[in-house]
């Protein structure tokens, strides 16, 4: 039981430390309200399981090993906020406040994370540190703890978006909701240099 442990806290203090899907939770659920931060919510858990699926068979690992494949996951994950940044700032003047709609920023979240190569590495260097050697049961345990990861991260991330739904009333009204969502999307932007920054080799 022990090591499920430290390796849940190990997740939890990974997923408490600021990084491009907190700050997309947060600056959505601020402009577009607690429904929509959700289901991005529920798009990032997928996003991480599958991830955390494709490094259990191994193929994260090949992608790990070849330049050229994380070269095109880096500039194409880059690229992909740098739209959601454009999309953004374009639908700044609408009106309605769910205008994302939950099905866009469910599969937003998700290829966003499935173009993560961050989340695959965490997978393949850090989860296996606390993955016993030469156990039969080896595929089982690697599973669990790609569960308990994402059940942590998703419970990091609902917290966060409920407390931004929280402070949403106090922060947004009808005369600073267009600068809000533009500032949304210069977060974006800035999401995604840091996202191209840190993924460099």
């Amino acid at each position: 039981m022990v090591p499920f442990l430290e390796f849940a806290l190990t997740a939890l203090l990974i997923e408490l430390t600021p990084g491009p899907n907190m700050a997309y939770l947060a600056s959505l659920s601020l402009t577009e309200g607690r429904r929509i931060g959700l289901a991005a919510v529920a798009g990032v858990a997928l996003g991480l399981a599958l991830n955390g699926l494709l490094a259990v068979f191994g193929l994260a690992a090949l992608v790990d090993a070849s330049p050229l494949a994380q070269t095109i996951l880096r500039y194409a994950g880059a690229g992909f906020l740098l739209y959601l940044a454009w999309d953004a700032w374009r639908g700044a003047d609408v009106e309605d406040d769910a205008a994302t709609g939950g099905g866009t920023a469910f599969r937003r979240a998700l290829v966003t994370n499935l173009l993560n190569p961050k989340a695959a590495a965490f997978y393949i260097t850090v989860m296996p540190l606390f993955l016993p050697q030469g156990l039969a049961s080896g595929l089982g345990l690697s599973l669990a703890h790609v569960a308990i990861y994402v059940t942590i991260a998703t419970l990091v991330h609902a917290a966060l978006v409920l407390f931004a739904d929280c402070v949403r009333p106090y922060l947004v009204t009808g005369r600073n909701l267009q600068w809000i969502r533009r500032l949304f999307a210069l977060a974006l932007a800035g999401i995604a240099l840091w996202f191209f920054w840190e993924t460099r080799r």
